[in-house]
């Protein structure tokens, strides 16, 4: 049993953040699953949308920091949907049901993909006020597998989810990156063939973002300088579509640096939402901010950044 299941701080979580059922289409089976912490009148708060092989619980040292702190954080599990089109207007109609008029949007991998996606998709009424792409892509082409895409909803479960473990990283780890990679693979165990296969769709059929019609959009890109299943190429290729986005770069990580390098994440998240604090768009209760905390974020801004700099 990987450490993360049984540890304090995850177990605290469960017990003290419900998970929430919403059925908002016409179809009853699709169900979004969402844990929402931290202050409700916060009306613009950021959201963690997951990877193919990740529950929303993936994000929930994420969750206990950012709430601590006074932000309000939603994260979430998509209900099976088979193009991006279908997922975009199921995730209106959250935010409608959720009464969120804006939000904050951090994506890991698929997850990042879906989040540029419904930026493009609500460009004219927008509704995202900014996105944080962790280890995410702009081009389902990078995975080759854009012929088999309409072929995933016959395979079955096993076959479906020794594609997803073929992307996880092998050979020798450091510990919390280990206990990541078994977490991982624990939550995908929970996911059903359709769900998988959904996923496995939507990351896999052949679309790409359209970045003239989300350039107004402050971008943080989260990656990481180590293996993960990110060729080089595609995140050049994702720096090139946002010339002006900032850069969040952990040294090490993996596939999941939200499980495993959960303080740096943390604080990058902070960092992003920092330009945030004193407007409507604030993702955090105006009265966890003082001058003092807003100094120290900048000072471990630069501080974070001075290594890779040499």
């Amino acid at each position: 049993m990987g450490e993360i299941k049984v540890s304090p701080d995850y177990n605290w979580f469960r017990s003290t953040v419900p998970l929430k059922k919403i059925i908002v289409d016409d179809d009853d089976s699709k169900v979004w699953s969402l844990y929402d912490a931290g202050p409700r009148s916060i009306r613009c708060p950021l959201i963690f949308l997951p990877p193919v092989s990740g529950t929303a619980d993936v994000f929930f040292q994420q969750i206990l920091a950012l709430t601590g702190w006074g932000y309000r954080v939603i994260a979430l599990q998509y209900p099976v949907y088979w193009d991006h089109l279908e997922f975009c207007d199921g995730f209106r109609k959250l935010l409608d049901h959720l009464q969120l008029d804006k939000v904050h949007l951090f994506g890991a991998s698929l997850g990042g993909f879906l989040a540029q996606k419904f930026a493009e998709y609500t460009h004219k009424s927008p509704r995202v006020q900014s996105l944080i792409l962790c280890n995410s892509f702009s081009d389902t082409s990078i995975f080759n597998q854009t012929w088999t895409a309409n072929s995933f909803w016959l395979m079955p479960a096993f076959m479906l989810k020794k594609i997803v473990l073929g992307n996880f990283a092998s050979g020798p780890l450091d510990p919390e990156m280990a206990d990541g990679i078994d977490f991982m693979v624990d939550r995908l165990e929970t996911l059903g063939q359709s769900e998988l296969a959904s996923r496995l769709t939507l990351n896999c059929q052949n679309s790409y973002v359209e970045p003239h019609k989300i350039r107004d959009i402050p971008v943080t890109i989260m990656d990481v300088f180590d293996q993960s299943a990110l060729s080089t190429e595609a995140k050049e290729e994702m720096y090139k579509l946002y010339p002006n986005a900032r850069r969040a770069h952990l040294k090490t990580g993996g596939n999941f640096p939200y499980l495993c390098r959960s303080a740096e994440v943390n604080l990058y998240i902070q960092i992003h939402l920092l330009q945030f604090h004193g407007t409507r768009y604030a993702a955090i209760d105006p009265s966890m901010v003082s001058a003092e905390e807003l100094e120290v974020q900048k000072i471990s801004l630069h501080a974070s950044h001075e290594p890779e700099e040499q």
